[in-house]
């Protein structure tokens, strides 16, 4: 465990564990790293993974808000400052896609990678909408009375029988986020203008988008206009997830990122000998 000092100064939360190339972990919405908790011993196997708490999350600071995504990047790359790391590859779930998306455009000297699940590229109206209910509801009754709203959205229908098993491991995650750290975050995603979804063309790193074939969140056609925008990207649904893919599909999740990682380190080698 570890901490990196933001440049406003806010203290960022991180910890490390495994070894091999550095893979830093970013989460979403609410959540704090906990929530990789079905990929930290298979992806420790293979990398040194590098998981954050975002500002305003789990052991992070919770300055007054907003936010913003270049912010939030911006500590991001502060934690590989304080790693002594150079370029990582990336991985990022709902929130921390964007926050992914944003390191890679305005921060791209610091990926080998990117990966990015539960993703989109912009606004959808229907999206702002909602965000913006919620966070008129956490401000008037509470993050937990937004979690309520919220789970809906979060699991696939295939996952309603174990919904005791998620909301066990969620709950305790979501509801120590007070109300204006919350807001702050909200306020990153709908301050985040839509013209990030032009410069996404410019990303030159191998790019992974997964998505669940059941996300009414970020959905299919969300992230199938990511990939049309990145070039090169893959894309990979797994079939009857929802939202919260790599909780619901974590041994198919982690195959499909672990493949990929395997291959960019691959294709890097066979480069690397071949200039040699």
């Amino acid at each position: 465990m570890g901490t990196a000092r933001a440049g406003d100064g806010t203290v960022i939360y991180y910890e490390t564990w495994g070894r091999g190339e550095p893979l830093l972990l970013i989460s979403g919405l609410a959540t704090d790293l906990r929530i990789w908790a079905c990929q930290r011993l298979v992806f420790g196997r293979r990398f040194r993974c590098i998981a954050l708490d975002n500002r305003g999350s789990g052991r992070s600071g919770k300055p007054d808000g907003p936010y913003t995504l270049e912010q939030m990047a911006a500590d991001a790359v502060a934690v590989l400052d304080a790693e002594g790391v150079g370029r990582a590859h990336v991985l990022g779930h709902s929130m921390g896609s964007y926050i992914a998306q944003m390191m890679a455009v305005e921060h791209p000297d610091r990926l080998r990678s990117l990966t990015l699940a539960g993703t989109a590229c912009r606004h959808q109206p229907w999206r702002l909408d909602m965000l913006a209910r919620w966070q008129e509801t956490a401000h008037n009754h509470g993050v937990h009375a937004w979690a309520r709203r919220a789970f809906p959205y979060l699991l696939g229908p295939r996952t309603a029988w174990t919904f005791g098993l998620f909301i066990n491991l969620l709950w305790p995650i979501i509801l120590q986020q007070p109300a204006h750290a919350f807001e702050s975050q909200i306020q990153a995603l709908i301050g985040a203008p839509d013209c990030e979804r032009g410069r996404l063309s410019g990303v030159s790193v191998p790019t992974l988008v997964v998505a669940g074939s059941k996300d009414t969140l970020t959905t299919p056609a969300d992230a199938a206009e990511v990939v049309s925008i990145i070039p090169g990207a893959r894309l990979v649904t797994l079939k009857g997830a929802g939202h919260g893919l790599m909780l619901e599909a974590a041994p198919d999740f982690n195959a499909a990122v672990l493949d990929f990682l395997a291959d960019v380190t691959s294709t890097a080698g066979h480069q690397v000998a071949a200039s040699g």
